[in-house]
């Protein structure tokens, strides 16, 4: 029994820095939509930068553990935010995923270098995996048996409680704090936390800050026991993932728990489990097991059509317009080129190694081309594809087969491993399939690879030479020819699968999953084809690596290579054979010349990391970047041209501006994209007066709505506030200076209670007493979920707010849509009142007879025009017609 609770004692304490990993990747997720791959390299530069404080600089613990955890690292979360996070919170996943992926290689490097560099002049000790390092507990550890002889040290105690206390405060902070209370708003719906006056941005900034330091604290506490290692922070980011996935992304008390219960449970298995002992490194692959398994089983329920690959449609090829032949002519020429000098050069020249080495990745490469460029997902086990191929061939060929049928047989080796990985992960998408795909991948590599029987332990499988009749290829320069012409034939492949009914189809799933299945594309058959031919393709550059080198073992490929592979490829450009080729030979040849230069290996790691912070914002990678640029540019000149051509149509005749509004629009064209919605619209609103905006479906009014509350930029003319120009403005600050918009369907946070509602307008408890005594119906159920509450209720308390706190101007979209009578009569008797307080009203309504019934002025709009405005008297049966029907 004793030996028991040892067991769950020390698993609480490890579990304890999973629970604070992991609630710091729910809190930036749920707040951002970012899944922050990079979460354990700020745990590890956290670390880092405590350590080189205490033992390099001396500084006591305490002031070290608050530097690094709760000054860098909040610090460290901010700066990535303003030069990051921020842009990749618009960006699709793949560039989310894969710009995180980024820095996960670039941060670690940067603060081992940096270590480098100061360690002659400041004395700092160099941080290899071999330092003593230290706890934020006392040194050397105190140690005590209180339960049963059950050993209990310092850095354990300090851990679980440091573990409490941010339990503990991340529910007080998220709960009872205004911060909270904005923080899980913006989650809840961001669009509408703007129109409430909450600045989303600086939310997120927050979300990140805390975020950081909850990955800096978890690293500080968990360097005695991981050390300096990079890779192992990574690791503790993924099992931490898995707790996080338990609590689905989103409840952090959920993400804590499972933490919790994730280290005790690897701490039973381990001393429990007698027959993981006969399995080499089951034992330690338990979390990747928990995070696979709760990845399939947790995300059944999603409303993901099967076999979706991404939420964001592929991106625009902006070089499409440009003829084939002007594509294809300069890489046709580099490859000329190439081969020419290669022949030139004698068999033992070391370029033609380097050439040789990048080539082999770029098959390899290749691959990403099909499943992430093609396909838009994420896949981290083209490594493992490619040892598996590599492995299997080298089984086959020492137990007797001939090398064409063993390469043959690690080909399709690959290909069903790719087909395995992808049946249980058919309802999986973006950063999900990302997880599950690296978590198979750490399962191969802690498992399958391990076993003797297959990749003969640490002296792996020789591998001959390939004889092509006339030669071999121990002939460097034979090699670049033989690899010329698998890439190109790889490259046949790929064009021809994206111009065929096959690559239709991917792109159908790609860019819409539901539509593609009711039009009869099988999802799942798209991506199990998918994943096939992906993994076939680095498995057999997995073999050409292999036979190469002449041997392969089980460590040559490691699975978290896959992570630089995957960020090489995609900043040079994923969708393009040019860019697998291109990456390939780079990151063959930048090693080569940092070592020419006499520069640390970690400069290569920095410049391939810091490439995510382009991708945020070219996501379609660096041979793009130029095409994109003259088309962004020529579609600026035309909606310009267009903006200006829409000013000149307007009616010489207009009405004056009238000096007496409160808000006006003046020439306002302004749409979505390309598309042009509003066509130089002028409305204008006095305090105290009622305009009631009317038109058919389509005709603009709610983008109208959308521009005068800030939620949509205008491409001409001004909206004017109190006698301000506030086209610049941004959403909040236009809704804190007192322009409110109950905006179309329901303006209500679903996840936040009745209260937690109101206390995002009204933060003085005396206010929503004031809101409760005139609406008690909503008093009632002032602690019910708003989304649990009837549509009239929600309604109710999306106007309560502004009936307390009466703003200057309120636009109301469609304020009645899917009301019983009763509760549209209650809502403009509300508007009678704010009219006759002085409020200023925009009122948008399909019901037009209530409209007319409190509306002082009405304006009619069609085709994004406002086409008539008159006082209600002069309206007609007529006028109605022509506005509802568009007709003139």
């Amino acid at each position: 029994m004793s030996e028991l609770i040892g067991y769950i004692l020390s698993g609480l304490v490890t579990g304890a820095i999973f629970a604070v990993m992991a609630s710091g990747l729910t809190l930036s997720y749920s707040a951002t939509g970012v899944f922050n791959f990079a979460h354990g390299a700020i745990g590890f530069l956290t670390a880092l930068v405590f350590f080189e404080l205490t033992t390099g600089l001396g500084w006591p613990t305490w002031l070290a553990g608050l530097a690094a955890a709760g000054l860098f690292a909040p610090a460290l979360g901010y700066v990535l935010h303003k030069l990051m996070f921020r842009g990749l919170a618009q960006a699709g996943e793949t560039a989310q995923i894969v710009a995180t992926i980024g820095l996960t290689i670039a941060l670690p490097a940067l603060g081992l270098w940096i270590v480098e560099l100061a360690h002659e002049p400041l004395g700092l000790p160099k941080a290899d995996e071999t330092a003593v390092v230290r706890g934020l507990g006392p040194y050397p550890q105190t140690r005590w048996e209180p339960v049963g002889g059950l050993p209990l040290d310092s850095d354990q105690l300090v851990t679980f409680v440091f573990a409490v206390l941010v339990a503990a405060g991340l529910w007080v902070f998220l709960r009872r704090t205004p911060y909270g209370l904005r923080m899980r708003a913006a989650v809840d719906r961001r669009r509408l936390a703007t129109l409430r006056g909450i600045d989303a941005d600086a939310t997120s900034a927050l979300a990140w800050s805390l975020s950081s330091a909850l990955a800096g604290l978890a690293g500080v506490l968990a360097l005695p026991v991981l050390g300096l290692s990079p890779n192992s922070f990574t690791v503790l980011l993924f099992v931490s993932a898995t707790a996080a996935v338990f609590g689905r992304l989103a409840s952090i008390p959920m993400s804590f728990a499972a933490g919790l219960g994730l280290g005790v449970v690897q701490n039973l298995v381990a001393g429990y489990a007698d027959f993981a002992e006969d399995v080499t490194g089951l034992r330690t692959a338990v979390p990747v097991l928990l995070l696979f398994g709760g990845l399939v089983l947790l995300n059944r329920s999603r409303e993901r059509v099967a076999g979706s690959a991404a939420e964001d449609a592929p991106p625009p090829d902006y070089l499409a317009g440009l003829p084939r032949w002007r594509r294809v002519t300069p890489w046709a020429v580099a490859t000329a080129l190439a081969i020419g000098w290669t022949m030139t050069r004698p068999p033992d020249d070391y370029l033609v190694g380097v050439l040789v080495q990048g080539l082999v990745l770029a098959l390899v490469f290749c691959s990403f081309i099909v499943v992430t460029g093609i396909g838009g997902m994420v896949n981290l086990a083209q490594a493992s594809f490619a040892a598996m191929a590599a492995i299997t061939t080298g089984w086959a060929f020492s137990s007797g087969l001939p090398l064409p049928v063993a390469i043959l047989l690690g080909v399709l080796g690959a290909t069903a491993v790719g087909v395995i990985v992808a049946l249980p992960a058919l309802r999986l998408g973006g950063r999900v399939l990302t997880l599950a795909t690296l978590a198979l991948a750490l399962l191969a590599d802690q498992v399958l690879f391990q076993v003797d029987a297959f990749s003969n332990g640490t002296i792996g499988w020789e591998l001959p030479a390939v004889s092509l009749g006339f030669a071999d290829t121990n002939d460097p320069r034979v090699r670049v020819l033989l690899l010329f012409a698998l890439i190109g034939l790889v490259g046949l492949l790929i064009r021809n699968l994206e111009r065929s009914a096959s690559g239709r189809a991917i792109l159908a799933v790609r860019s819409a999953p539901a539509a593609a299945q009711t039009s009869g594309v099988s999802s799942v058959r798209t991506k199990i084809m998918l994943f096939a031919l992906a993994s076939a393709i680095a498995g057999l550059g997995g073999v050409m690596f292999a036979i190469f080198k002449g041997q392969i073992t089980a460590t040559d490929l490691p699975a978290f290579s896959g992570f630089v592979w995957l960020a090489v490829v995609v900043l040079q450009g994923v969708r393009r054979l040019g860019g697998a080729v291109l990456g390939g030979v780079i990151a063959a040849v930048t090693p080569e010349l940092l070592a020419g230069w006499e520069l640390s290996s970690h400069i290569g790691a920095i410049l391939f990391g810091l490439g995510g912070m382009i991708l945020a914002k070219h996501p379609d990678g660096v041979l793009a970047q130029m095409a994109e640029q003259r088309y962004r540019l020529r579609r600026r000149r035309a909606r310009r041209e267009r903006a200006e051509a829409i000013a000149e149509e307007k009616p010489q005749a207009a009405a004056p501006p009238d000096p007496e509004a409160v808000f006006r629009l003046d020439g306002v064209v302004a749409g979505y994209g390309d598309v042009t919605v509003l066509r130089g619209v002028d409305l204008s609103v006095r305090p105290g007066e009622v305009v009631a905006l009317l038109g058919a479906n389509g005709a603009g009014k709610s983008t109208a709505c959308a521009v005068a509350a800030g939620d949509l930029p205008v491409s001409a003319g001004r909206v004017w506030y109190g006698g301000a120009d506030v086209t610049g403005w941004p959403a909040h600050r236009r809704a804190r200076e007192g322009l409110f918009l109950a905006p179309e369907g329901r303006g209500v946070f679903p996840a936040l209670t009745v209260e937690e509602n109101l206390t995002t307008w009204l933060p003085e408890a005396a206010d929503r007493e004031r809101a409760f005594e005139r609406l008690p119906q909503l008093a009632a159920r002032r602690d019910v979920l708003a989304g649990a509450l009837s549509g009239g209720e929600q309604q109710l308390l999306t106007l309560a707010p502004a009936l307390i706190r009466p703003p200057r101007v309120l636009v109301a979209d469609e304020p009645s849509l899917g009301l019983a009578p009763l509760v549209v009569a209650q809502i403009f008797e509300i508007f009678a009142e704010l009219r006759d307080r002085g409020v200023a009203l925009v009122l948008v309504e399909e019901k037009a007879t209530s409209a007319l019934e409190i509306a002082d002025r009405v304006a009619f709009m069609r085709l994004g025009r406002i086409v008539w405005t008159g006082p209600r008297d002069e309206v007609d049966a007529e006028r109605l017609a022509e506005a509802y029907l568009g007709v003139s």
